[in-house]
């Protein structure tokens, strides 16, 4: 059969409203290896024909998937778009002798003091940073650059990110960690001041090519959770002195969402996540584009050398809406597409009335998401701010 394993944990709206539909469309039968397959079975009911088969396994264990992979005919392609599972699915797919990234630079760049460290030993840039997994850590903690970045290791978005101004300060916030994720890694680094900016990237196993860049808004100190992002190109020699980081960490193969700070040095990393933009913005980024995006990253795992891409003929801004509570959600837009002149607005809820909301300052904390996209030069604030004034939630305590 010409089957794509594909590797997930829960359920995101990239694998429900990207691969899966893109795989059917490429005439491959998906195989969803998961552990959590009720999740996957329910959010597929209803999808008749064009389910996926969905297979539970231990997917964080690459072991477990090459047993699972074994036990069925070998597939077209092995892949993941989950940042948990990078490294995992690599050496499955290399396993099987499949088209995948490099398994090293997957778990590298997973694990951001194995970033740091790398990059420094490489000559790229050096950050201060030290791993902290237990109170004994902290005793023996050098002189640190206060304000520093308190984050997990192996961390995603802005789960549990945060600015600590001092040494009190962190041993309190490190301590409130490690009570709910006992000895689990930290890391603390330098903090880079400067305009926050993403690199999108896609590539085959012959060159790897720039799909563009967002400028990111973030909140207010001392957390991190993005609010909005803005298509901006970037200066030719950021976007290569950028490349060359992501050369020496040994990233290009398939598709890469890379987030940095431009500082007066220049552009410096603030992590690599191996896979597409995530929170709607690969969808829109496919809009922006005019390609199959998902299609694409798809072909790349499939031993496919990717077309050239098109010039960008239009801009684009996505907002978050964050609740400023916890609580119950009552009310809720319900989600909607229309035109402002030749601007196209997707508003797609992100929470339901009845559900639970924290106020975790992540981006748990979205209620919704909206999506902007015009030619270059189009309006795009005046349409977003006219389309926002109609939007309206209620979170009740």
């Amino acid at each position: 059969m010409n089957e794509l394993i594909l590797t997930a944990l829960v359920p995101t709206d990239a694998v429900t409203l990207g691969f899966l539909p893109a795989a059917r469309r490429l005439g491959l039968q998906a195989v969803v290896l998961t552990s959590h397959p009720e999740e996957h079975l329910a959010q597929y009911a209803g999808w008749g024909d064009a389910s996926p088969e969905v297979v539970a396994c231990p997917v964080q264990d690459p072991f477990a998937v090459i047993a699972e992979v074994a036990r069925r005919s070998r597939p077209a392609a092995i892949f993941s778009n989950s940042d948990h599972l990078q490294a995992q699915t690599a050496l499955a797919a290399q396993y099987f002798g499949l088209p995948a990234k490099d398994w090293q630079a997957a778990y590298r760049v997973k694990n951001k003091a194995g970033m740091r460290a790398h990059l420094a030993q490489a000559g790229v840039d050096t950050v201060w940073f030290s791993v902290l997994s237990s109170a004994d850590d902290l005793d023996h903690l050098e002189a640190a650059p206060f304000p520093c970045v308190l984050k997990p290791r192996e961390g995603i978005a802005s789960e549990d990110v945060i600015l600590v101004p001092d040494h009190a300060a962190l041993r309190q916030t490190c301590a409130a960690f490690w009570a709910r994720q006992p000895r689990r890694a930290l890391i603390l680094e330098e903090y880079l001041q400067g305009p926050l900016h993403t690199l999108e990237t896609l590539g085959d196993h012959e060159r790897v090519q720039v799909l563009g860049s967002f400028a990111t808004a973030l909140g207010a100190p001392p957390h991190f959770i993005e609010t909005q992002l803005d298509w901006h190109p970037l200066a030719p020699e950021v976007q290569a002195q950028v490349m060359a980081q992501l050369s020496a960490l040994g990233v290009g193969f398939g598709a890469c969402h890379t987030e940095f700070v431009l500082t007066p040095q220049g552009p410096r990393l603030i992590e690599v996540n191996y896979r597409n933009i995530g929170d709607q913005c690969d969808l829109m980024l496919q809009d922006l584009l005019e390609l199959p995006l998902f299609e694409w990253v798809l072909r790349a795992h499939l031993g496919e050398r990717l077309p050239d891409l098109p010039a960008p003929r239009h801009t684009a801004t996505v907002r978050y809406f964050c609740t400023r509570q916890a609580g119950t959600l009552v009310q809720s837009p319900e989600a909607r597409q229309e035109r402002r002149g030749e601007v196209a607005l997707t508003y797609r809820p992100l929470r339901r009335p009845g559900e639970q909301v924290p106020l975790s300052h992540t981006n748990r904390d979205y209620l919704g998401v909206l999506r902007a996209v015009g030619p270059l030069g189009a309006p795009l604030e005046a349409a977003v701010a006219a389309f926002s004034a109609d939007l309206h939630w209620e979170v009740r305590p």
